[in-house]
């Protein structure tokens, strides 16, 4: 069983109690700082929101059947008090739970359901090239993602396509996704779309250009459709970077996306490989 499954095994067992980051990283047989990273990598989800999302989501349930006692449901979801299960209540669903229990129905909540634990065991990848790779100047457009708003990744590279040819006209070749350190309880990400530029290049309004230090990387490539890239980005941190016996280096992003200029965005599909920093 993965690191990862493991890990939603035993919030899924014990969501209601007051769970720490040392006894979820001990369980799963890997360090805190491993685990803080994968699990969002992997499922959308810091550790924290997603224990607090699956407190509220059963709690939720038992309110919208009607519970008598709010305080009761309060204290069953591990909160201490009325005050801090309302209050994050109202954060989780833009409601109160004495509104939800009137209204009796969980109908657009965002709830937050259990995990599918044989999801992250699926990916088998093939070994990784490692490569030192000079230092890059890449240019292009960034945004902030939380869980909520994922999908509209897709969309960023919808709008930075234009972009591309005004900075490289129609010559075909790489281009980046940057994933930023995975901080904060949201589990949220900046992602930075870019292509790689020389130094004379006249920017473009609205681009902004990122400089990456010469480093080495454990490439991994990703097999199948775009649609699927999370999938083997679990894997890679789950079991192919603890394969290689290394340590990673988060410094300056959790990870790249690397799309070769063969990749097709309209049918998502071509060359794509995840290139991990790699301590030397």
């Amino acid at each position: 069983m993965s690191a990862i499954a493991k890990t939603v095994w035993l919030i899924e067992s014990r969501f209601r109690d007051a769970l720490s980051l040392d006894e979820m990283a001990e369980h799963a047989g890997v360090s805190r700082s491993h685990l803080s990273r994968i699990f969002p990598i992997a499922t959308g989800y810091s550790l924290s929101a997603y224990v607090r999302g699956r407190r509220l989501t059963e709690a939720a349930k038992v309110l919208a059947d009607g519970a008598p006692d709010i305080l009761g449901v309060a204290l069953d979801a591990g909160y201490g008090s009325h005050e801090a299960f309302t209050r994050a209540f109202r954060e989780q669903f833009a409601l109160t739970p004495d509104e939800l229990r009137k209204r009796r129905s969980l109908n657009a909540l965002p709830l937050v359901e259990p995990l599918n634990m044989d999801s992250y065991t699926e990916v088998r990848l093939a070994p990784p090239k490692i490569e030192d790779h000079p230092a890059m100047r890449l240019a292009g457009i960034g945004q902030h993602y939380t869980t909520a708003t994922l999908h509209s990744i897709p969309d960023q590279w919808s709008r930075f396509g234009p972009l591309i040819g005004q900075m490289v006209g129609d010559k075909s070749g790489d281009s980046f996704g940057v994933v930023g350190r995975m901080e904060g309880s949201d589990g949220g990400f900046d992602y930075f779309t870019a292509v790689p530029i020389g130094p004379d290049l006249e920017m473009v309004p609205g681009v902004t250009v990122m400089s990456l230090p010469a480093a080495r990387y454990a490439r991994f490539r990703h097999q199948g459709h775009i649609s699927d890239i999370r999938s083997t980005c679990a894997a890679v941190f789950d079991d192919g970077v603890p394969a290689l016996g290394v340590e990673t280096d988060p410094t300056y992003f959790s990870f790249l996306e690397y799309y070769g200029e063969d990749f097709n965005p309209q049918n998502g599909t071509g060359t794509v490989e995840i290139w991990v920093a790699l301590k030397k």
